[in-house]
């Protein structure tokens, strides 16, 4: 506990030292926090990864283990100058299981074979308008949806059959060479439990990109959210993850590496995540 608390200030200042410092381009990978600004008319954005989270917890299915999706992928079109489509998704994604909580509500479900469960990973679909153009004075500002399709199934433990709903408002500055983007909104969530139920959670988030050089950067961000309901149904509890990477650009691709920490027992404990973005321009949009 200790360990993780010391860890957990070290980057914690970290994130604070990178605001007190270069312009970046719209958000990526390693961080989650959507960009007011789009990709761009006509342009394509591919990224791809690996990710690894050690102890994840699963309160649905109750299992508890170490966690692969590989490879974590999202496409982006921009369908014009102020915004753009984008869906996201995992081709597989294992776990390998350290524990099994008997009375979660999907527990019964389980078909499990050894030591551990495998599937595809759910499919996001969303997009991202920009509402209003930064200038000297002030940030932009966008508008951002996503759907969560329930592609994971129960019975490996790692899907709940459910259909999720986020949106939120975005906000983004550029001062000098650091670029600050923060987001704030609501998540809805299928209720597992209940039939026609679903749970509002509070989301937000705040991330900042610093560029130390014209193709290196240090990325930081704090991704949470809030239940304010009375009774928690399980998998729609409070989360907090803090995340730290790099990223370094060449010939057009850019590369990342990024760490994150769990802020809360259910959260995992650490995560690694690496991989690539990829933005070209493809189609010409009349």
């Amino acid at each position: 506990m200790m360990r993780r608390f010391f860890v957990l200030r070290s980057l914690l200042f970290v994130l604070c030292q990178l605001c007190l410092a270069a312009p970046s381009l719209a958000q990526q990978r390693p961080l989650k926090t959507e960009d007011p600004e789009t990709i761009g008319s006509g342009r394509i954005l591919i990224e791809a990864g690996i990710d690894y989270n050690r102890d994840v917890f699963l309160p649905v299915s109750g299992l508890r283990g170490n966690h692969f999706i590989v490879p974590p992928f999202g496409i982006s079109l921009g369908v014009s100058s102020i915004a753009e489509i984008q869906i996201d998704a995992g081709l597989y994604q294992k776990l390998y299981i350290t524990g099994i909580t008997p009375n979660a509500p999907f527990s019964n479900l389980l078909r499990l074979d050894g030591g551990s469960t495998a599937d595809v990973d759910d499919i996001q679909i969303g997009a991202k308008v920009k509402l209003i153009s930064e200038t000297a004075r002030r940030p932009a500002l966008g508008s951002w949806f996503s759907t969560r399709l329930p592609n994971a199934g129960n019975e490996s433990g790692l899907g709940k059959d459910m259909q999720d709903f986020a949106s939120a408002v975005t906000i983004g500055k550029t001062v000098q060479s650091v670029r600050v983007v923060a987001n704030i909104g609501m998540l809805m969530l299928g209720n597992p439990t209940r039939q026609a139920a679903q749970d509002d959670l509070l989301i937000y988030s705040l991330s900042v990109a610093r560029a130390l050089t014209q193709r290196a950067e240090v990325v930081g961000e704090f991704v949470g959210r809030a239940n304010f309901a009375n009774i928690i149904t399980p998998g729609a509890e409070d989360r907090g993850l803090l995340r730290f990477g790099t990223r370094y650009t060449i010939s057009g691709v850019r590369f990342d590496t990024g760490v994150l920490v769990g802020l809360t027992p259910r959260d995992p404990q650490i995560g690694f995540t690496g991989g690539f973005t990829w933005v070209f321009d493809a189609i010409k949009i009349p």
